[in-house]
């Protein structure tokens, strides 16, 4: 068994002291959990999240914790937020790009795109632009992003021609579709940090299903249902954050690997490294999906030569 599909839990973490963490939807769930344990751990943990009082409430408890308001279905303030944590800090050791939206009804982002894609895909590939000169000066950094199994959904491929879901508006779909862009981003951000042997790399992760607020904006006849099953099935929001928190610090994570838990269909268990679909894989979809983002948004981020110190 290899060292990525053996037993881990928080006892295996490492200490974090010196390490600058930024992390995305810190306020609450998944986001909030891997705040306090990389805190606790030594971390100086950066809270970039919609809503500032629940961020505050969260960064109360931990030493030496910001908050910085970030709202990724708004461009603007994207940029803000990278601009208020670049003449901060320096250098950032790790950016877990965890925030989310799951099945909303049809809506856009401040910029017009679709709601799903805009929030969870396009507003994380900005902020990571925007912050990637800081990593890149950082040994042993990463970039952890937070996808779902729902990256699967419709076999697990990306329609480019209805990527703003314009045509039919299905809120499943568009979840899956921003699942796998989450996927696609940190395969092809791999690649290119491979190609200049940055100290860089790219990580993802899933909770399996586990009990946080993320379902709110299931259909009502759906909804009681759903958290029902969740509730039987799943796992708390401290067990789901675990693939993240490996993601984010276990020394033998390579480049481009995928961490979920452990248990039947990946819903539940210890974290390990997992496959994923075929689609997410697709070089072609990939880049497509790199160059169609760096469009949308007006960010290209730059990943060139490097002297590292």
């Amino acid at each position: 068994m290899t060292r990525s599909r053996s037993p881990w839990s928080l006892d295996h973490m490492p200490d974090q002291s010196g390490r600058t963490v930024v992390i995305t939807g810190a306020n609450s769930g998944l986001g909030a959990v891997t705040a306090r344990e990389l805190s606790a751990r030594g971390a100086t943990v950066v809270l970039a999240c919609r809503d500032t009082s629940k961020g505050e409430q969260v960064a109360s408890s931990l030493p030496g914790a910001e908050v910085v308001r970030l709202d990724l279905g708004s461009l603007e303030s994207v940029r803000e937020a990278a601009e208020e944590i670049r003449g901060r800090h320096e250098r950032i050791d790790l950016l877990v790009n965890n925030a989310g939206l799951m099945m909303t009804p049809r809506g856009v982002t401040q910029d017009g795109f679709e709601l799903q894609v805009g929030t969870n895909h396009l507003g994380h590939f900005a902020l990571t632009g925007l912050l990637l000169d800081r990593l890149l000066v950082t040994p042993d950094s990463r970039v952890v992003t937070v996808t779902s199994l729902a990256h699967r959904w419709g076999g697990g491929a990306m329609d480019f021609d209805n990527l703003q879901a314009e045509r039919g508006y299905d809120s499943r779909g568009a979840y899956g579709r921003s699942k796998l862009a989450n996927l696609l981003f940190t395969h092809e951000l791999q690649r290119r940090l491979d190609e200049v042997g940055a100290p860089t790399i790219a990580v993802a992760a899933h909770p399996g299903l586990s009990r946080t607020s993320l379902a709110r904006y299931l259909p009502l006849p759906a909804r009681p249902v759903i958290s029902a099953v969740t509730w039987v099935t799943g796992q708390s929001a401290a067990k789901g954050a675990l693939p993240t928190l490996r993601a984010a610090t276990d020394p033998t994570a390579v480049g481009g690997e995928f961490y979920g838990p452990s248990g039947p269909g990946e819903t539940r268990g210890r974290p390990v490294s997992v496959g994923s679909s075929a689609g997410s894989r697709d070089p072609g979809a990939m880049r497509r999906l790199w160059e169609v983002s760096e469009e949308l948004t007006g960010v290209h981020p730059q990943i060139g030569p490097l002297d590292v110190g």
